[in-house]
């Protein structure tokens, strides 16, 4: 189930690739995110009612979580629209080490060694594939690393709620942002999609809300750290989709660098099986 939701959050990234930058990035966040709105019936518990998408016990947190979701989003629109899938990819699968500096830093949490060393390498791997001044760096590449840190601020949230929020709150959050942020933006410079732009565009919605229901069910049947490192097996759908549909041709660095970050976030994930109960149970946290 897990392969499949990082499946198809990859044809809905793709499907964002499509559109060419054809529409303005608020304008398929927004989108998207309404068809997200579709996966609420299938998430949500016995005990839950509709009113629990938008209650928390940490009115804060719930914001900041609804924020970080509207920047992660518009952050993976705009590194899909201007970078090769492979290496929007390999900056975004910073996150792993963007959770353990953030860990740090707001939950004072005690790092060994080892995991310090996952961090360099990580940062070195996305070091190898930027190669900086020997090529030059544009707004896809921050837009990439944003999304990273935007998924890594939404884990280190997750964290500090514990186990004391519903999880169609936090589903609530993930949609109320981009929701609210891209409708405000969108309508100086709403244009109405045509035919084609709108194939795209509900490939992207409903991709993504399929992969959000899939993620759920797999993390109801299996503990999260089993689930949470198959996302890396989105790395060889965007090679796949990259060559065949978009005739990307990532060269060698790119391929070693993106390596090094994988080997670095899979290190780092089973460190927190070993150490933090929270891994065990919280499902993962797609990027986007």
């Amino acid at each position: 189930m897990a392969f499949l939701a990082y499946a198809t959050y990859a044809l809905s990234d793709a499907s964002i690739k499509l559109l060419h930058g054809t529409l303005d990035p608020f304008e398929i966040m927004f989108i998207s995110a309404a068809l997200g709105t579709l996966a609420i019936p299938a998430l949500m518990q016995e005990t839950d009612g509709w009113r629990d998408l938008f209650r928390s016990r940490r009115r804060m947190l719930w914001l900041m979580r609804a924020a970080a979701a509207a920047t992660g989003s518009l952050g993976s629109i705009v590194a899909f629209t201007r970078l090769s899938m492979a290496e929007a990819f390999a900056i975004i699968f910073l996150l792993p080490a963007l959770v353990t500096v953030l860990s740090v830093i707001f939950l004072g949490e005690k790092i060994g060694w080892r995991r310090w060393s996952a961090v360099a390498m990580g940062f070195a791997g996305v070091l190898v594939v930027l190669r900086p001044g020997f090529r030059e760096l544009g707004i896809g590449h921050l837009a990439a690393f944003l999304s990273g840190m935007s998924g890594a601020v939404t884990i280190v949230i997750l964290r500090a709620l514990g186990g004391g929020e519903k999880r169609i709150s936090l589903y609530g959050a993930g949609l109320a942002g981009p929701l609210l942020v891209s409708f405000a933006m969108m309508l100086p410079h709403f244009t109405v999609p045509d035919r084609r732009q709108w194939l795209w565009l509900a490939s992207c919605g409903l991709m993504g809300t399929c992969g959000n229901v899939m993620i759920q069910l797999a993390s109801r049947n299996a503990p999260a750290s089993r689930v949470a490192p198959i996302q890396y097996s989105q790395m060889l759908w965007a090679i796949l989709l990259g060559f065949l549909v978009f005739h990307d041709r990532p060269d060698g660095w790119m391929y070693l660098g993106a390596g090094i970050i994988v080997a670095s976030g899979l290190f780092t994930f089973s460190r927190e099986k070993k150490k933090t109960r929270w891994w065990r149970t919280t499902p993962p946290v797609h990027p986007q």
